[in-house]
């Protein structure tokens, strides 16, 4: 975990504090911590939906990895 993965995450984080302020002015503190943590977790899960995780590293594709051990969808 680098220094701009903790920078991403932070901004996820700050990002929905403040959308959460522009729907909600009086949010209380544990709203504001609830959407603090979605924006942190947030990042990750899209992070990885875009391929950019550190999940979608090193896990080969279902077709890649049924070349690899010899196996083709022809094979019944």
């Amino acid at each position: 975990m680098g220094i701009l993965d903790i920078a991403e995450e932070a901004a996820g984080a700050f990002a929905a504090d403040k959308a959460l302020e522009a729907v909600d002015p009086n949010a209380n503190l544990l709203e504001k911590a609830a959407a603090a943590v979605a924006g942190f977790e947030g990042v990750k899960v899209l992070k990885d939906h875009l391929g950019g995780g550190e999940h979608a590293e090193g896990q080969p594709q279902a077709e890649e990895a049924a070349q690899d051990s010899g196996q083709t969808d022809d094979n019944a």
